[in-house]
């Protein structure tokens, strides 16, 4: 049985151990960036996919076509898993910033985590769609490497629709509200 807990009482959870590495997963506007940085203002260093692209890339529409954007996901995914190796040969804690929307995305970072002689937590955050919705309108508001482009109606409908939820994975599930 999967117990859903208060984003304060998931943060309880972690403290920054030698090696661990924090897995957020959520849809946009779930509230991975802002627990991320949470867990890093307690010692994790975080590696977010989405300053990747901001830092290496620019900014999306404008420094940069919106064709060339899954071409610079990819790129940032593998600098991302480049930066983890390193930061685990040092057995530094870490929180990854990322959607992780994919059981089979999800899993080749365990085996990457594993591999280096690290373990792994996944933190799943759920939240009701009306929330998102709130979120990403807000956020829509703004112009960062958090915020890049709006997420229109549609684009969270697919979102959700291809989101596969964690189930059995050992997650922490925190019921966003």
């Amino acid at each position: 049985m999967t117990v859903s807990l208060t984003e304060d009482a998931a943060l309880s959870l972690f403290s920054p151990e030698p090696g661990l590495v924090i897995l957020m997963c959520g849809v946009a506007g779930s509230g991975k960036t802002t627990f991320s940085m949470k867990l890093a203002s307690k010692g994790f260093t975080r590696l977010s996919i989405d300053e990747v692209i901001w830092d290496k890339f620019g900014r999306y529409g404008i420094d940069y076509t919106p064709e060339a954007y899954p071409g610079h996901v990819a790129e940032a995914r593998e600098a991302i898993k480049d930066d983890l190796r390193q930061l685990l040969l040092q057995k530094q804690p870490v929180v990854v910033d990322s959607s992780f929307w994919s059981r089979a995305h999800r899993d080749s970072y365990k085996d990457l985590i594993v591999s280096a002689g690290g373990t792994w937590r996944l933190v799943y955050l759920s939240a009701p769609e009306a929330l998102l919705r709130d979120r990403l309108e807000e956020r829509g508001r703004r112009f960062d490497a958090n915020a890049a482009f709006p997420i229109g109606e549609d684009a969270l409908a697919a979102f959700v629709e291809n989101f596969q939820s964690p189930a059995d994975e050992g997650e922490v599930v925190v019921a966003v509200s």
